[in-house]
């Protein structure tokens, strides 16, 4: 039998946690239920580096890629933008409403080895893939090994 550390602010602070989970995703629905204009949201996002590119995905499922603002200042990256409520039907008529609208706004610190000047951006089945180029001098180099033959 192994014998395991005993540690009792564990589980306090985990029950603690999802306590304030609970409370937090009950009472905001609760409250939030006819004002959509209160409720807020951020687009999911991925954010990976390859061997020339870091690159950012964001999911912008309704939102239109003409009204999303993408900007680098002082080594940051700021995506602003808003996903409109559609008001073909009647807010009294909706029976449900679990997707979250209004506007939003990302940062993201990025790596002084990015050239923003070179960065690219494309909107595709509602993902903002935005690629940022690395400076040359921050890609990786391969040096050979010259060998000396007597």
């Amino acid at each position: 039998m192994a014998i395991v550390r005993w540690e009792p602010f564990r589980d306090l602070l985990s029950t603690q946690d999802r306590f304030n989970r609970l409370f937090n995703d009950t009472f905001s629905r609760f409250f939030d239920e006819g004002d959509l204009g209160a409720r807020t949201w951020a687009p999911p996002v991925d954010v990976y580096e390859t061997e020339h590119d870091v690159v950012l995905k964001a999911e912008l499922p309704g939102v239109d890629p003409k009204e999303v603002e993408v900007r680098v200042e002082d080594g940051t990256l700021y995506l602003k933008g808003e996903r409109k409520f559609e008001n073909e039907v009647k807010q009294d008529n909706y029976h449900r409403i679990e997707r979250a609208y209004g506007s939003f706004v990302r940062s993201f610190p990025l790596p002084s080895s990015v050239d923003a000047e070179k960065a690219n951006a494309q909107y595709k089945n509602g993902v903002l893939t935005l690629t940022l180029p690395k400076r040359e001098e921050a890609k990786p180099k391969t040096i050979k090994i010259n060998t000396a033959t007597a």
